[in-house]
C-alpha cells in the first residue's frame, strides 16, 4: 500500500468530510486542505484512476474499500498522535499540525508503542 503523502492527505480529508457532513465535494476538500480547486481536480483524477475513490454523477466523492482502508489508517494515526502530544502538554492546534506531519512517516512499531502508552490498543 505505497502511496504518496499528498494522496493520503486527500483520502483522509475525504473521510473526515464523509464522517462530518455525510458527503465530500471537491470544493470542501480544497477548503479543508487549503489548496486550489484545480489541484483537487488533478488529485481526484489520479485517485479515481488508481481505484481509491469514485465520483458520482452528482460530483460527490466516495471512497472505495481500498481508499477507505488508507484513509482510516491515516485518520486514526492523526487522532492518536494528536491525543498523545496533547497529553505531553502541547496545545491542541499545534498538536494537530504536528500529528499531520508525523502520521505519514512514523513507523508501525513507534505508533504501536504510542498506542500502548496512552492505553489505546
Amino acid at each position: 500500500m505505497n502511496i504518496y503523502e499528498s494522496a493520503e492527505n486527500y483520502l483522509e480529508q475525504i473521510l473526515m468530510l464523509l464522517e462530518k457532513r455525510g458527503h465530500a465535494r471537491s470544493t470542501d476538500i480544497a477548503d479543508g486542505l487549503k489548496v486550489t480547486k484545480p489541484s483537487v481536480s488533478v488529485a481526484m483524477k489520479k485517485l479515481r484512476e488508481n481505484g481509491y475513490i469514485t465520483m458520482g454523477a452528482d460530483s460527490l466523492i466516495s471512497l472505495t474499500d481500498k481508499g477507505y482502508a488508507i484513509a482510516r489508517r491515516i485518520y486514526d494515526r492523526h487522532r492518536t498522535l494528536t491525543r498523545f502530544l496533547m497529553q505531553l502538554g502541547v496545545p491542541e492546534e499545534i498538536a494537530m499540525e504536528d500529528a499531520c506531519k508525523m502520521e505519514h512517516d512514523l513507523s508501525e512499531e513507534s505508533y504501536q508503542a504510542i498506542c500502548r502508552r496512552i492505553g489505546q490498543e
